[in-house]
């Protein structure tokens, strides 16, 4: 009986160390891993909401859903983002992506729609709840009320813990992991929210994204929303920050004399041309048309691209190339002229003001 006994205990112990050498490995191989796609796109999906670029959020959502996410775990984000940039932006980007669930099954596309959101609340004391909720996300006791702020103003506190941390939090339609991946991303991309950023990014940790991960995301939030935004991500990670102002930033004027009767169709052409540049593309900086007033035929245009990559790329872009076809015959005489700042440190403080 006694040998038998030691065989099952020999046996268990065997399983034991067995299943903790192939926990270790899989939180080994996931510290390593990069983001997958469905990661990345949660990161542009998150940034562009919160930053309200709804233009560049469609052709996101449609690459998530490509990269397998499901419908409603693509909801789950855009609700959960409503507390982080509030509802106005929350509210847009789920009508941008009704209408591209709408047209992907017009196409005959058909999406996951992925486990399914309860909307009715949890039972019991949701205070309670949402701050277990945030013990387990912080790793560090919380107490009631949240010292400073909730003593404070008790309310936000309530909500914070009820709602957040409890409603949304605790819907499993998202892991944790993957709620702290939209918030960092949301705030990342968001000026003026670096100790919210930095706490998160603590509480991200905790649900095993990497740092290799984070400095990820940062180079996602570069892509999708500035380099500034992405620099500050970078200051909480403690790595160097990249240079908001680009070596091979480009500067031109261009100027244009239009032929008299064409002025009005050219002016519209150009002012789509502008518009669309500086929104859909991130290296773009500004494209800013003007006019002389005395000679309105005479037409001047402030450039600025981030680099030479990214004056090549504007290019190839379809807005440009209707812009280039369709004026051909409009313009009189074409001459750009390149520019060079002579204050780059305090170039980004001269725009500053136009925010």
């Amino acid at each position: 009986m006694n040998v038998r006994h030691s065989i099952i205990k020999w046996a268990l112990c065997l399983l034991l160390i067995i299943s903790i050498k192939t926990m270790n490995a899989q939180i080994e191989t996931n510290s390593s891993a990069p983001l997958n796609g469905a990661q990345q796109s949660l990161v542009a999906i998150s940034s562009l909401t919160a930053t309200g670029d709804m233009a560049n959020l469609k052709i996101q959502l449609n690459t998530a859903l490509d990269a397998g996410l499901t419908v409603n775990e693509i909801k789950e984000v855009l609700v959960q983002l409503y507390a982080y940039c509030g509802f106005p932006r929350s509210l847009n980007a789920i009508n941008v992506f009704m209408k591209v669930v709408e047209e992907r099954k017009s196409e005959g596309v058909n999406d996951k729609q992925g486990k399914e959101i309860i909307v009715e609340r949890g039972a019991g004391d949701n205070y309670e709840r949402g701050r277990k909720v945030l013990e387990t996300l912080s790793g560090a006791a919380q107490a009631k009320p949240a010292p400073g702020f909730g003593v404070f103003a008790p309310r936000i506190d309530a909500f914070l813990k009820e709602h957040l941390f409890a409603d949304v939090f605790q819907s499993d339609v998202l892991t944790h992991q993957q709620r702290e991946l939209v918030t960092i991303s949301a705030l990342a991309a968001m000026p003026g929210v670096e100790s919210q950023l930095q706490s998160h990014v603590k509480m991200g940790m905790n649900t095993v994204i990497t740092n290799e991960q984070l400095v990820e995301v940062a180079k996602l939030i570069e892509k999708h929303v500035s380099r500034k935004q992405a620099n500050s991500l970078r200051n909480v990670l403690s790595i160097p920050t990249a240079p908001v102002i680009d070596e091979e930033m480009m500067v031109r004027i261009s100027e244009i004399e239009i032929l008299p009767e064409y002025l009005s169709a050219y002016s519209a052409i150009l002012k789509e041309e502008a518009s669309a540049s500086v929104k859909l593309e991130p290296g773009v900086i500004a494209i800013f048309p003007m006019f002389q007033k005395e000679t309105p035929t005479q037409i001047r245009i402030i450039e600025m691209y981030a680099n030479k990559a990214a004056y090549q790329s504007h290019l190839k872009t379809p807005h440009f190339l209707h812009y280039k076809t369709t004026t051909l015959k409009m313009v009189k005489t074409l001459k750009l002229v390149d520019m060079g700042s002579m204050d780059e440190e305090n170039m980004e403080e001269i725009f500053k003001k136009l925010n």
